[in-house]
């Protein structure tokens, strides 16, 4: 009972806030939506100059005159003639290979030999004696007595070779020869002399300026033309109350014959929005314009086609001079079936067609 005493208290509360931003004097059964009032604009005619006056340059090309002319194609000079060398021959003899001496090798010769190596060296121990036969003590040892013997030390005899007689060389000695080459040698070095060449002359043509380019200025006059500029009266924006058919406010069909996967407004369609919906605009409320598709397709491409059909709708009511701020433009693809012709389902062309359709509604405007 309590939630239900909270619940009407907060519908009494919004219901008083938002009385306070309702139309005055409201007729019963009537509908109103919040618009903005648009903005007033006259007409002006402005004359603009779209050409500058500006100079014109005419220009005359020079003038010329041909003559000829004696020239020096070839300066005077001098030619140094050449005289050779005298040569003669020469027969010059040379050592091809100098004496040398080869040596030849005595390899080293060995005997046999042997060495004796003390591997152990002489030593002591300590030794008893044996007990003596006539000893009348009754412990032995009274009758023994300790002796150092030596021991002997021991050899072994290795057998190695020894160097008889080392390596040594015999020197030989091995002559050279001589050769000879022929050379040339210059008997006479070369000399020049010199022999005079005269200049050599011709003509030539050339064009000599008479007369050098000039100019003509010609003043051409600016071009002017009057256009029609729109100059803001009254600034619009103020929120203002209009009363609309109540049907008005729940989405209403717009019959538009779509092809099938385009979102291009044919002349039909143009026809029909003008006669339906431009008249409703330009009283200066606010419309939501939806599209939607049937289930055939995939979802996402739905979507778009949905989405590109209602911003053709919205684009259109633009150039007819609807202002943007009046108009929503959503897609909702196949989201929003009106029957059970969803994805698998066996359905009509009709059934189909039903789910394609394109509806307005007049809302606030923001």
């Amino acid at each position: 009972m309590k939630k239900l005493l909270f619940s009407g208290a907060l519908l009494m509360f919004g219901a008083v806030a938002f009385a306070q931003d309702l139309p005055e004097n409201p007729e019963p059964g009537k509908c109103y939506v919040r618009c903005k009032t648009p903005e007033v604009w006259k007409n002006e005619d402005v004359t603009i100059e779209i050409a500058p006056a500006y100079k014109k340059i005419i220009t005359h090309p020079a003038q010329y005159e041909t003559i000829t002319e004696r020239v020096l194609v070839k300066e005077a000079g001098q030619r140094l003639v050449i005289v050779p060398a005298v040569w003669e021959t020469k027969t010059v003899t040379y050592t091809a290979k100098e004496d040398a001496n080869k040596l030849s090798v005595i390899n080293a010769t060995f005997a046999p030999d042997s060495e004796t190596i003390e591997t152990k060296a002489a030593s002591a121990n300590w030794e008893m004696s044996e007990k003596a036969p006539d000893c009348e003590s009754s412990d032995p040892n009274d009758c023994r007595y300790w002796c150092y013997k030596p021991v002997p030390a021991k050899f072994v005899t290795v057998p190695l070779t020894k160097l008889d007689k080392d390596a040594t060389t015999v020197s030989n000695t091995v002559p050279g020869y001589e050769k000879t080459y022929t050379k040339r040698v210059m008997v006479t070095p070369p000399t020049t002399k010199t022999v005079e060449i005269p200049a050599v002359y011709g003509t030539i043509k050339k064009t000599i300026l008479k007369k050098d380019a000039w100019k003509e200025e010609i003043t051409v006059a600016a071009k002017y033309k009057t256009v029609t500029k729109e100059i803001l009266v009254n600034k619009g924006g103020l929120t203002t109350w209009k009363e609309v058919e109540c049907e008005l406010v729940n989405n209403t069909p717009l019959p538009i014959s779509w092809n099938l996967g385009s979102a291009t407004l044919t002349s039909g369609a143009k026809r029909i929005i003008d006669a339906r919906l431009l008249p409703i605009l330009k009283t200066g409320v606010a419309v939501a314009i939806e599209s939607h598709t049937d289930a055939r397709g995939t979802k996402a491409n739905n979507q778009d086609l949905s989405e590109r059909r209602a911003q053709a709708v919205t684009n259109y009511l633009i150039s007819k001079g609807v202002n943007p701020s009046q108009l929503t433009g959503n897609g909702f693809g196949e989201a929003k079936l009106t029957n059970r012709c969803a994805d698998g389902v066996s359905c009509t062309e009709a059934e189909h067609r039903a789910n394609r359709r394109t509806t307005f509604r007049v809302i606030n405007q923001k």
